[in-house]
């Protein structure tokens, strides 16, 4: 069809008159109307390409701080997969079990009865080699070794940093599933393991709340997210907290203890204050140790959620959320996409590169600020 047939051409949808080819030997040809240039290129990473293969494999791993729903969203990817008929391979231990090799198959049976779980099977873990160059060139000949396509990562804005660095390097192709319970990635309105991470803090808040009216005590509790107050805001109304203290928001100690005195003036006995892990005032016991320093009415007391945000068995929204997420992020692999996030705005399936979704953290919304504030 084309004069250049002989150069063992990939498949290629169009050629325009100012278009380009690859082929296997990496040679990029530049093609005019008149005639073809030929010079020798190294390969990058592409946003999107045409490969010169079928997908035959796709490998898939989780990462970061384990999130529930993290295993509901391995079994779309596992199932998906398996019914475009690609084999599937998982990844033990995220980057590190990348960097080692420990690769495990999966069929349908592997992941027949693990959507209800809370963690997630493959298990997470810290790679500081997986951070140096040699690390990552380790990573890719073993991804190389177990002849793998595609690859899809379960995981939050960290695991995305060394996904797009590595695929820039090795030319690997990723799709992301945010797995975090911070929500805080940008590309996407919720986050797998955010809902039922926030029924856990409502659910804790709830029994405090029991004791704290027994005794008439002031409650600092901490949840925890450290750079992100998504949890905290909602968490706050839904309990009716006095007061939530998040790190997108100055703590003013002084302005806490007027809404304290206004509160107590109204007869008010108990009081609960929603602190953020990464709360500019310097941390839970900080803000609590001000407060009563200048505020003895009541006995303060301090709890800290702590893990227990991470455990247990995923909601039905987070088990949804990942199912579409999971499915979603193979069919783009399929398509021939890479270095994208799947995500749902608007109650819509989006992609967002891996560099907006990093770089770009979602805003807290000062209506829900306001609504916390006014409905304390």
């Amino acid at each position: 069809m084309y004069p250049f047939k002989q150069c063992n051409l990939l498949p290629i949808h169009e050629i325009s008159n100012w278009g380009c080819i690859i082929v296997r030997q990496q040679t990029f040809f530049c093609v005019t109307r008149f005639c073809l240039y030929q010079f020798s290129f190294i390969s990058t990473a592409f946003n999107t390409f045409e490969r010169n293969h079928k997908m035959n494999r796709v490998t898939v791993f989780t990462s970061g701080g384990d999130a529930p729903g993290m295993s509901a969203c391995l079994r779309a990817v596992v199932k998906t997969a398996l019914l475009h008929n690609l084999e599937v391979f998982g990844i033990v231990r995220d980057y590190s079990g990348m960097v080692l090799g420990n690769f495990i198959p999966f069929d349908f049976n592997t992941v027949s009865n693990i959507i209800q779980r809370g963690r997630t099977i493959l298990k997470s873990a810290c790679c500081e080699e997986f951070r140096t160059v040699k690390g990552r060139a380790k990573a890719a000949a073993q991804l190389k070794k177990f002849n793998t396509d595609e690859v899809v990562a379960i995981g939050g804005d960290g695991t995305f940093t060394g996904a797009q660095i590595f695929a820039k390097e090795h030319g690997i192709p990723y799709i992301g599933c945010p797995g975090t319970i911070d929500n805080d990635l940008f590309g996407t309105d919720y986050t797998i393991g955010h809902d039922k991470s926030l029924n856990i803090v409502i659910e804790a808040v709830d029994k405090i709340r029991d004791t704290a009216d027994v005794h008439d005590r002031l409650f600092f509790v901490e949840v925890m997210v450290r750079d992100a107050g998504f949890i905290e805001q909602r968490s706050g109304i839904a309990v009716g907290a006095d007061s939530v203290l998040i790190p997108e928001t100055e703590t003013l100690v002084e302005s806490l203890i007027k809404r304290l005195e206004v509160e107590r003036s109204h007869q008010k006995t108990r009081f609960m204050v929603i602190v953020a892990e990464g709360d500019c005032g310097g941390g839970v016991y900080e803000v609590a140790r001000k407060v009563k320093e200048k505020y003895n009415h009541y006995e303060t007391k301090v709890t800290e959620l702590g893990h227990i945000q991470r455990g247990g068995s995923a909601s039905a929204a987070d088990r949804v959320l990942a199912g579409m997420l999971g499915k979603a992020a193979v069919e783009a692999l399929l398509e021939g996409e890479m270095n994208q996030m799947a995500g749902v705005i608007n109650r819509k399936l989006v992609f967002a590169n891996f560099e907006k979704a990093i770089k770009h953290h979602r805003k807290i919304n000062k209506d829900l600020l306001n609504l916390a504030e006014s409905l304390a």
